[in-house]
């Protein structure tokens, strides 16, 4: 079970707030937003909510301003710049460098069958080597299975950008019970659609129609934005719904 918190920038948690690890072998994962003083005190270095994780004996701070960097293990929605000879050049966000995607890092393919992607192409891809002093790389397959899971190119649909903090709510397993989110669910309930989040705030949406796209991108963006709690989101799902 997540539980959430308000805090502000170097104001010292209490002990009384913090999971409790089990033993000395599971230790407390401090996230994002969140510094640790020697010998035991931690702070904020941030202002937002304070997520905490019993089960994974986790915490972190999410808040919806800041620069997405590169983290190992993200999953991202990238741009195709431009391709050389063996990889292509890929935007995860205006700030960072190019990410490099390597042709081969698909699915089922080889240098005979390599995909061709042209400039602007989308793909759903996950961070393998993250460090400030190189370009980030990234896969669009399971390393270890050579199997896609999901990752890949992303035809057709729209891109929309929102915080880093309901993306990161988003790729939430349970949505409803740890990130405070019910939109999807509410959509899928009368809409199909297909959706792609990327820890870098940006998240693809396909559906059978232009309207339903743009219905599914205004509900997260719109719930970002204002902070909506679950009935608000409920409300707000059927009311644009009846639009379409």
């Amino acid at each position: 079970m997540t539980t959430q918190t308000l805090v502000l920038p170097g104001e010292e948690l209490s002990a009384d707030i913090l999971p409790v690890p089990l033993d000395a072998s599971h230790p407390l994962k401090l996230g994002p937003g969140l510094r640790h003083v020697p010998p035991s005190t931690i702070t904020p270095t941030v202002a937002g909510l304070l997520f905490r994780d019993q089960k994974k004996k986790a915490i972190w701070v999410e808040n919806n301003s800041g620069r997405y960097i590169p983290q190992l293990n993200d999953v991202v929605v990238a741009t195709v710049h431009h391709s050389s000879a063996d990889v292509f050049h890929c935007a995860i966000t205006p700030q960072t460098t190019f990410a490099q995607l390597p042709h081969l890092a698909f699915e089922g393919v080889s240098k005979k069958t390599r995909p061709q992607l042209s400039s602007g192409s989308l793909v759903y891809a996950k961070v393998t080597s993250a460090s400030k002093h190189m370009d980030p790389e990234i896969t669009c397959c399971n390393p270890s299975t050579g199997k896609s899971d999901g990752m890949g190119e992303l035809k057709e649909g729209m891109v929309f950008d929102v915080s880093l903090g309901i993306a990161r709510r988003l790729l939430l397993a349970k949505q409803r019970e740890e990130g405070g989110l019910v939109v999807l669910e509410e959509i899928a309930e009368k809409i199909p659609f297909e959706v792609a989040v990327g820890r870098n705030g940006k998240v693809w949406v396909n559906s059978k129609g232009v309207k339903e796209i743009l219905l599914v991108g205004k509900v997260l963006q719109e719930t970002d934005r204002q902070g909506l709690s679950i009935d608000e989101q409920k409300k707000l799902v059927r009311r644009l719904l009846k639009s379409i």
